[in-house]
């Protein structure tokens, strides 16, 4: 297949990211709707850690399984090994740092004279959103790195030849990344002010244009590793993101509301990667 076609199936696998953003302008929403939506993206999200995962794993449990046949050596494992502890590490490790580089700097800024002055440095840009927003950015950036092993995996496919298979991988990924478009803007709709479509916008190219950009690269070099990297970074960093949902969801007391968010979440995801495998995947 040409790039070009190649490429059009990454916009529309990426695309579908869209149809999820117009929750987050949804404001006139009830504290228990709102606790709901909430639930329903940590569902999706440790779903999104559980694929991540077991994705990654993959390549170092053959690894592992060739050298219990005498098939591989020790390399593979400890390189593998390397790159999925490396990748999880950097990618939650990566955030925690950045919420205590933005703690000390908020309680610099709050001490002494010239508290004032110090503190317009943290009101430009990314550091000046609100909470909900910072926490929308932080999902749309491990949903990215997710969705750009995807596009590999159809960039793959399209550029060996295998028509069937580069198709099923675009329905179901496009069915994924509908799922995640929601869990991007969940935290949003907890806001009084509606975010501008401009910021969903960019937060969709965040979460949905890696896809495109993978599906470029994997039609023209594939690699096994550069996999595994990418989608132990991204699960570092929806685990963040997870704990820091889940606690705004347990403040509220309402674990009913909470257990069947989670719940539909779950399902949902486990719902459209059951369409991948239903396609020989």
């Amino acid at each position: 297949m040409s790039l070009t076609r190649t490429l059009v199936l990454g916009v529309i696998a990426g695309g579908t990211i869209l149809l999820g953003m117009p929750v987050g302008r949804a404001t006139r929403l009830s504290s228990g709707v709102k606790l709901f939506l909430n639930a329903v993206a940590i569902g999706v999200l440790l779903f999104l850690v559980w694929d991540v995962l077991s994705g990654a794993w993959e390549p170092l449990d053959a690894a592992l399984s060739d050298m219990h046949e005498n098939t591989g050596g020790v390399g593979p494992v400890m390189g593998y090994g390397a790159l999925f502890a490396g990748g999880l590490t950097v990618g939650l490790m990566s955030l925690v740092a950045y919420d205590a580089y933005l703690t000390r700097r908020k309680r610099a800024s709050s001490i002494g004279p010239g508290a004032m002055s110090a503190d317009e440095p943290i009101r430009r840009g990314v550091m000046a959103w609100t909470p909900a927003r910072r926490l929308a950015l932080l999902i749309a950036v491990g949903i990215g790195l997710h969705n750009f092993a995807e596009g590999l995996a159809i960039g793959q496919s399209a550029a060996t030849g295998d028509i069937a298979l580069a198709t099923v991988l675009v329905v179901g990924f496009a069915l994924h990344n509908a799922t995640e478009g929601f869990g991007i803007v969940a935290p949003l709709a907890a806001e009084p002010s509606k975010p501008s479509w401009a910021l969903l916008l960019a937060l969709a190219a965040i979460g949905g244009g890696p896809t495109v950009v993978g599906t470029v690269v994997g039609h023209g070099f594939t690699s096994e590793p550069v996999s595994v990297l990418f989608l132990t970074l991204a699960a570092g960093s929806i685990i963040y993101v997870v704990v820091q949902l889940l606690g705004l969801a347990t403040a509220a007391k309402r674990m009913d509301v909470l257990g069947w968010g989670l719940l539909l979440g779950l399902l949902a995801g486990f719902l459209t990667d059951a369409i991948v495998t239903a396609g020989g995947v």
